[in-house]
C-alpha cells in the first residue's frame, strides 16, 4: 500500500502555512481496512503514517491495515494534541464518523 492514499492538498496547505512546523503536532484518525477507526498523535503525520502503512506504527493498526487518512487537526502543544486525542479516543464510532464528514474537505 502506498502512502499516495494519504496525501491530501487541503492537508499541505495547512502545513505549509505554519511558521515552524517542527514545532506542530498532529491527531489524526485513520480509517482502517475492517472500517475501524484508529486516533493517534505525532508530531511527524508522513512518518507516522508511512510506519502505520508498514505495519510498525502501533499494535491496533498491524493487523487492521489503515486505508486512509480521514481527519487531521493540528496544535501547538503536545499537551493539547494527548487532550483532543484523549477526547477523540472516547468518541463512539458514530461520533467519529460524524466528527470527519463535519470536517472534510470538498473542492467544490
Amino acid at each position: 500500500m502506498s502512502t499516495e492514499l494519504f496525501k491530501k492538498d487541503y492537508l499541505l496547505i495547512i502545513i505549509f502555512n505554519r511558521k515552524n512546523v517542527n514545532l506542530s503536532f498532529f491527531v489524526y484518525i485513520l480509517l482502517c481496512n475492517d472500517g475501524s477507526y484508529y486516533t493517534g498523535y505525532t508530531q511527524n503525520l508522513a512518518q507516522r503514517i508511512k510506519l502505520h502503512t508498514n505495519g510498525k506504527g502501533a499494535r491496533y493498526t498491524k493487523s487492521r491495515r489503515p486505508i486512509k487518512l480521514a481527519f487531521v487537526e493540528l496544535f501547538d502543544s503536545r499537551s493539547q494534541a494527548l487532550k483532543r486525542e484523549k477526547n477523540i479516543k472516547k468518541m463512539s464510532h458514530t461520533q467519529k464518523q460524524k466528527l470527519i464528514i463535519k470536517n472534510s474537505y470538498s473542492p467544490n
